[in-house]
């Protein structure tokens, strides 16, 4: 067997740690992308983690807000959210399910959850779409967590696939323009795993349990609970858990280097695009 070309192994470009936020009607997360220190990662443009065991962090919700010109991923590691929108459409979303919704040229939405104790815990993904899909009709894809495929590529690792291929199995979500890749990896104590992403894509890995070694020999550094590595060099993620494992997720997406203007809830490529967004959502065009 040829050696791997040591030019293919990804390694950390740069560590950003979450900063303390809040969204919604006061819920408490953690704002990893979309903050000061890392406002976006193209195509990827805001990431909060949440998670506590205190109802009152988060029995708030989420009430109607509106969105348009990206994708909302939600996964729930624990907990159940309620999800209706302008548009008639309802959900529940329970532990271990995901829903990516396509915003496109607006949607009115509410995320509550539907307990009143008990952890809630998980992940929101913001992902942009390009120009000529920004004013595409409203869609969700979701996932019940039986629908998500768990595949065990080697002794002690076990991978959770949202989006992309492992080992010759696909995650159920798909989305031509960024071709995301979305993983939620569990390494026993000590167990080491390699995983090639797809090349030319932006990528990150975000330790929420645990903690881990990213990349290969001396490229090696430590990757802790609660940090996320913004991924450079080669292709070739490799990741090593320590004493008491890791959980992490891998996230990567094809870039679109277009032009970004943002402005809370709305994402377009124009400071005259943001303004129309604005005048549509008053004049009830969502």
């Amino acid at each position: 067997m040829s050696a791997i070309d040591p030019t293919r192994h990804a390694r950390i470009a740069r560590k950003v740690r979450g900063m303390p936020a809040s969204d919604g009607a006061g819920v408490k997360l953690t704002r990893v992308i979309g903050s000061g220190e890392l406002p976006d990662l193209d195509p990827f443009l805001l990431l909060d983690e949440f998670g506590t065991d205190k109802a009152e962090d988060y029995l708030a919700g989420f009430p109607d807000h509106p969105h348009r010109g990206f994708e909302t991923v939600t996964y729930m590691l624990d907990g159940r959210i309620r999800h209706k929108d302008n548009h008639g459409n309802e959900g529940l979303l329970v532990s271990g399910g995901v829903q990516w919704m396509t915003a496109g040229r607006g949607v009115v939405h509410s995320e509550m959850p539907e307990q009143e104790e008990g952890r809630m815990r998980g992940f929101q993904l913001w992902v942009n779409l390009p120009a000529k899909d920004k004013m595409t009709d409203p869609r969700y894809q979701e996932f019940a967590p039986e629908q998500i495929p768990v595949v065990t590529p080697a002794q002690g690792v076990t991978v959770k696939l949202v989006a992309g291929e492992v080992d010759g199995v696909r995650g159920p979500v798909a989305q031509p323009a960024t071709d995301p890749v979305y993983l939620d990896v569990g390494l026993a104590p000590g167990v080491a795993w390699s995983h090639a992403l797809p090349e030319g894509h932006n990528a990150f890995a975000y330790v929420f349990e645990g903690a881990l070694a990213l990349g290969e020999g001396d490229d090696a550094r430590p990757l802790a609970a609660q940090e996320m590595a913004v991924l450079g060099g080669g292709d070739l993620l490799s990741l090593k858990a320590g004493e008491h494992g890791a959980r992490v997720i891998v996230v990567a997406g094809r870039p679109l280097r277009e032009p970004v203007a943002r402005y809370g809830p709305f994402v377009m490529n124009t400071k005259q695009e943001i303004m129309q967004a604005f005048v549509d959502f008053q004049e009830g065009k969502f």
